[in-house]
């Protein structure tokens, strides 16, 4: 079983990679493999509702949103982990994620029934709105969303300083844990036969008559 983090700050070690290495560590001494994927700091184009992803089944823009959509056909679960700028997730982390989860809407099995969940990194304030922000690219998807004992949201403006952050750092570590126990379940499931609810047709109701 594999866990894909996702680093969603231009810094590539600093805040929110230590929060998601805290989680990481801890679904590593479960027995579950991770890596830490970093969107990196080049420039992501916004979606552009060409609909071409339902064409060619994946981004007409073939940069690190594809890239991780192939790794994510092959992983089990995901956390994704943003700094918050403004109240919201980083810009370059939210055109990822609305390029992300539009371009693979319709092949619902890279993400459908795979757990997920968020980490916010802040240094005061904005954590909550951008909690809910991430929350509901899941919720859309029909991902089961994984909860640790609060928020999943770390306090410092450097790395030392999340470091201090024992509440957060607990949270994170409690997270790890959860992702592990719900991933195994989803194993023992499949060993036992019980098999994931039939795909229906997707229906689009317009409010305009």
């Amino acid at each position: 079983m594999k866990v894909l983090l996702v680093n969603g700050s231009p810094h590539k070690e600093g805040c929110t990679y230590t929060a998601l290495n805290e989680v990481a560590k801890e679904l590593n001494k479960e027995g579950i493999e991770t890596e830490i994927f970093w969107i990196g700091i080049k420039p992501i184009s916004g979606c552009i509702a060409c609909h071409k992803c339902s064409e060619i089944k994946r981004c007409v823009f073939d940069d690190v949103v594809n890239e991780f959509a192939k790794k994510a056909e092959k992983a089990d679960g995901f956390i994704f982990g943003t700094p918050v700028h403004y109240a919201a997730a980083s810009g370059a982390m939210t055109s990822f994620m609305d390029r992300l989860f539009y371009s693979t809407f319709l092949n619902a099995e890279i993400f459908r029934l795979k757990p997920a969940a968020t980490v916010v990194s802040a240094r005061r304030a904005g954590t909550t709105a951008t909690f809910e922000q991430l929350n509901k690219y899941y919720t859309m998807t029909q991902m089961p969303v994984i909860s640790s004992r609060y928020w999943n949201m770390v306090h410092g403006s450097t790395p030392e300083e999340v470091r201090k952050d024992e509440e957060g750092m607990q949270i994170m570590r409690i997270l790890g844990k959860n992702m592990a126990y719900y991933l195994k379940c989803i194993e023992a499931g499949k060993e036992k036969g019980v098999k994931p609810p039939e795909i229906e047709k997707i229906t689009f109701t317009n409010f305009i008559r």
